[in-house]
């Protein structure tokens, strides 16, 4: 069985509003979080679930978010 970890921070924008959106079938094996200033979503089996694994070319600022072009 996986351990199942909880980041205190999205990964990629290092926000700290996280919320819960799923859990594995079988309690334990994984959570499913989302952050809600990027939207990034992310399962906690996945290597990029640790903030400090995430990779650096894909973290984003509350700057580049403000910034980012929006569709009409």
């Amino acid at each position: 069985m996986t351990a199942v970890t909880t980041p205190h921070i999205c990964p990629r924008c290092s926000s700290p509003n996280i919320s819960l959106v799923a859990e594995s079938p079988l309690p334990g094996h994984w959570v499913m979080r989302s952050c809600s200033r990027c939207w990034y979503a992310w399962r906690s089996t996945e290597p990029a679930a640790d903030p400090d694994a995430y990779p650096d070319d894909f973290r984003i600022t509350p700057d580049d978010i403000q910034h980012a072009p929006r569709l009409v």
